[in-house]
């Protein structure tokens, strides 16, 4: 196996470092001796094992080719630390195993026990309603991983979907084990990274969390140079790996019962973005009782949508986020999905462009066509003077005094049309 440092793991790997429990201090092989009893391993058994092992056949036929149990099979796999991703169907008795045993052994052991790769074990777990009360002890080869990982800069949020662990676990974990990851700069203490990943576990912005830090006798940092740290040591991070087909069948269970699609995110290292695509794939888009099922927050009511229809393109989004208490992000996206375009981005129509000129030359206001327009004033400001329109030239018509507008009826497109453009053609100071 092996992986460039600073780099995305690639999606079929296993492992980052091998981990032999059997393994002799001095990290030397033992000698392949043959032991005085009938059911002692031979050399050639191994091999064989081995071969038949990593080329994805069942614990049972290799069982049956060894002339061996499935128990003495699964124990020597375990012995020689052998892992792989397994493409195969679950078993009765697979199913049965991990029935038993989950949540009482870590899920790495079950997933080298079953030959099946740690995301494998989660996802068929979660889709037999299987819970976790404890999180096991951390073994030898989860942290033979963590070690590895860290030495070579992987980020954590793929170390933490390779061992099966969450991503705040294997921080804290690396902090027990007082290893410090390759992208950690020199002037970040271990303290100061632990608490600044679990700040934005919690979902403070990294403005916030800066100041959260500060506030807490940490150095001070920019909220951007926070959040570039952050990202680049995992946080939050995917790396396009294929989905396998327990995860296809947790997915695809999820949209037919409604159940909630957390645990795919979570546990299993995926976005929310990659959840809807891999759903478009199967042809479960649009099917889930739940739409709202992947946002976080809170769900968007008649109420909001009327607001963002309203305000969308005329206020600006950052005060449109604060009414309603949500995100700019979460805005934009949510306007998106909605239809709603943005007055700068929808470009200007003809009749639009004649209205402007007819506002121009009969003193009608710039305010008065933003109301119109459904625009920023901004926007049409820019938008005038780039086809020759500029509102502050001292040579245009003015309009009557502001008290006498108080009764006028409110200007309309159509109006606006009617109405001929002066003869005195447009002026640009």
């Amino acid at each position: 196996m092996t992986y460039d440092s600073f780099c995305d793991l690639p999606g079929d790997i296993v492992e980052l470092a091998p981990y032999v429990p059997t393994e002799q201090p001095g990290n030397q092989a033992p000698l392949r001796e043959i032991a005085f009893q009938a059911n002692a391993w031979l050399p050639a058994e191994t091999d064989r094992l081995r071969e038949a092992f990593l080329a994805d056949h069942s614990l049972d036929d290799i069982a049956r080719d060894l002339g061996r149990s499935r128990a003495g099979i699964a124990s020597r796999i375990a012995d020689l630390g052998l892992r792989r991703h397994s493409r195969r169907d679950w078993l009765e008795w697979e199913d049965a195993e991990l029935v038993r045993r989950y949540g009482e052994e870590p899920a790495s052991d079950l997933a080298a026990l079953l030959g099946r790769s740690v995301s494998a074990v989660y996802a068929r777990a979660k889709l037999l309603d299987l819970n976790e009360p404890a999180a096991p002890a951390y073994t030898g080869w989860e942290d033979a991983q963590i070690r590895a990982g860290y030495k070579a800069g992987v980020p954590v949020a793929q170390i933490a979907q390779l061992i099966g662990r969450p991503f705040a676990g294997v921080i804290g974990r690396a902090a027990a084990l007082n290893l410090r990851h390759a992208c950690q700069p020199e002037d970040w203490s271990s303290e100061e990274l632990t608490r600044a990943f679990e700040l934005a576990g919690e979902g403070h912005r990294y403005g916030t969390l800066a100041d959260l830090l500060a506030g807490e006798g940490f150095p001070r940092r920019t909220g951007r140079g926070l959040g570039q740290r952050l990202r680049k040591m995992g946080y939050g991070r995917g790396w396009g790996r294929a989905w396998i087909r327990e995860e296809d069948d947790l997915l695809t269970h999820a949209y037919a019962t409604g159940a909630s699609l957390t645990p795919l995110r979570e546990r299993l290292g995926r976005s929310a973005h990659s959840i809807r695509w891999r759903a478009g794939e199967l042809g479960l888009r649009g099917s889930h009782v739940r739409p709202n099922g992947f946002r976080s927050g809170p769900d968007w009511s008649e109420e909001d949508n009327a607001i963002l229809r309203r305000d969308y393109g005329k206020v600006p989004t950052l005060q449109i986020a604060a009414l309603l208490g949500r995100g700019q992000r979460a805005v934009l996206m949510h306007a998106n999905q909605l239809g709603l375009r943005h007055g700068y981005i929808r470009p200007f129509g003809e009749d639009e462009d004649r209205a402007i000129a007819i506002a121009w030359a009969h003193g009608i206001s710039m305010s008065d066509l933003a109301q119109v327009f459904g625009r920023d004033v901004a926007v049409i400001s820019k938008h005038a003077i780039r086809i020759g329109y500029r509102f502050t030239d001292p040579a245009r018509p003015c309009r009557a005094p502001k008290s006498r507008r108080a009764g006028r009826a409110p200007v309309t497109l159509a109006g606006l049309l009617a109405l001929e453009p002066s003869p005195a053609g447009a002026k640009v100071g």
